[in-house]
């Protein structure tokens, strides 16, 4: 059940989130200034890298794989950033104080073709998983590069050293976590505990500021710096005091509850965005959703619009049936996420309608037509021509920033914060 009277509460608010979850998505922006200032104090601007990497591999878990993915996004075209995922997971130890995280016993390996001209990057929030330290020594056996995202003082960053590798520090939230004497929530996982929700850019920002010293990543001046400025004025926009219809992520909140999220990108960048959205989603609100990139998702999600969700908005043949004990059908809903360089600073919307992050205007049909005369721009509109066909709401998100760095920190976080007021609501009372 979704409680949008708690949306426009701040103080329910406050008390449902039980983890400072908002704090944490409030606080993102001054971390990513934090971070790369200690990364540059750990030896990031004394670097002198000796050409570029055949291929930078991230290794990880959760939102190491996220950073991973933007930085793929964000890669000048002929260098390859690649993810390596946990590939198994062995039992470990009980500690003292509980169940150890189930990440902690998670393995990973090197491609087989991996060696001297390689980048492998790896990343922990936490720095005791045993499994990414082998995958230090793995590198370093295989003559790789070897950099490390951890906190300072970890096992992980202790590794780091004693492989030759750079360890660059990972900025803990301030606020994020329940506080110790807070009783766990029935159904609560102990070796599985909720991940920062800000921890992606603490892993991102320093990661962005090695690819740049390398040459796999070519940001404009200041990328790094004016994202963090995004990401404060998200935070003000979607703060927890402003009214619904004010908060851009309040709206996305209440228009994608009761519904199933067919998240649609065009373009890696937004792609990107997309991916995070959906484990969002998850993580916070525990709701599925459908990530594709256009024009594939369009093929791909064809059977959601002609199945029983998609006809759900329509009247059903037994029109004159008591619908007062029924409870509300579940719906489709597209949301299309843009940026520029695939749609020039253009606002979309409601199918066509305009909707540049929750703001904007404009004609639809305009949209439409411009859309369809530039590269990529028929996918667009063949995807709102499938919604409205099948009576399907689609709502447009987009960025005007040119930088497309800063178009993916206003779309992570407006969705990011939208993730987490559709948890909250979800689960008041």
């Amino acid at each position: 059940m979704f409680d949008d009277t708690l949306l426009d509460d701040p103080a329910a608010l406050q008390r449902a989130d039980r983890d400072h979850a908002l704090l944490a998505l409030a606080g993102t922006g001054a971390r990513v200034r934090t971070a790369l200032r200690l990364a540059d104090v750990a030896g990031l601007a004394r670097l002198r890298p000796d050409g570029r990497p055949r291929t930078v591999l991230v290794a990880g878990h959760g939102s190491t794989l996220a950073a991973g993915t933007a930085a793929a996004a964000l890669a000048v075209t002929g260098c390859q950033v690649l993810l390596l995922a946990p590939g198994d997971a062995v039992p470990v130890e009980r500690g003292e104080l509980g169940p150890a995280a189930f990440t902690s016993g998670m393995v990973w390996q090197l491609p087989g073709w991996a060696g001297p001209f390689d980048l492998v990057v790896i990343g922990s929030a936490q720095g005791g998983e045993q499994g990414l330290i082998s995958l230090a020594e793995q590198a370093y056996a295989r003559g790789c590069a070897v950099v490390v995202i951890t906190p300072e003082g970890s096992l992980l960053a202790e590794a780091a050293l004693q492989v030759r590798g750079l360890p660059l520090p990972y900025v803990p939230s301030a606020s994020f976590g329940l506080p110790e004497d807070e009783p766990r929530a029935a159904g609560d996982e102990p070796d599985l505990p909720a991940e920062d929700p800000g921890a992606l850019w603490a892993l991102l920002a320093p990661l962005l500021a090695l690819t740049e010293k390398v040459g796999v990543t070519q940001l404009p001046p200041g990328s790094l710096e004016a994202a963090a400025d995004r990401l404060d004025e998200v935070a003000v926009r979607c703060r927890p005091d402003a009214a619904g219809y004010l908060n851009p992520a309040k709206e996305l909140a209440g228009r994608i509850a009761g519904t199933v999220p067919l998240v649609w990108a065009e373009g890696a960048v937004a792609g990107a965005a997309a991916e995070r959205f959906a484990a969002m989603l998850a993580e916070r609100a525990g709701r599925p959703a459908l990530t594709g990139l256009l024009p594939g998702a369009i093929t791909a999600h064809r059977g959601m619009f002609v199945g029983q969700l998609a006809s759900a908005a329509a009247d059903p043949d037994d029109f004159f049936r008591d619908r007062v004990e029924e409870p509300d059908p579940l719906q489709l809903q597209v949301l299309l996420l843009r940026t520029p360089g695939e749609n020039d600073g253009e606002n979309g919307g409601e199918n066509g309608g305009g909707n540049n992050g929750g703001n904007g205007g404009g004609n639809g049909r305009e949209g439409e037509q411009r859309a369809a005369g530039r590269p990529g721009g028929h996918s667009v509109l063949r995807a709102h021509r499938l919604a409205e066909a099948h009576e399907v709401r689609l709502t447009e998100y987009s960025s005007g920033r040119p930088d497309p760095l800063q178009a993916l920190a206003e779309l992570i976080g407006l969705t990011d914060f939208a993730a987490v007021y559709l948890g909250l609501a979800s689960s008041s009372g």
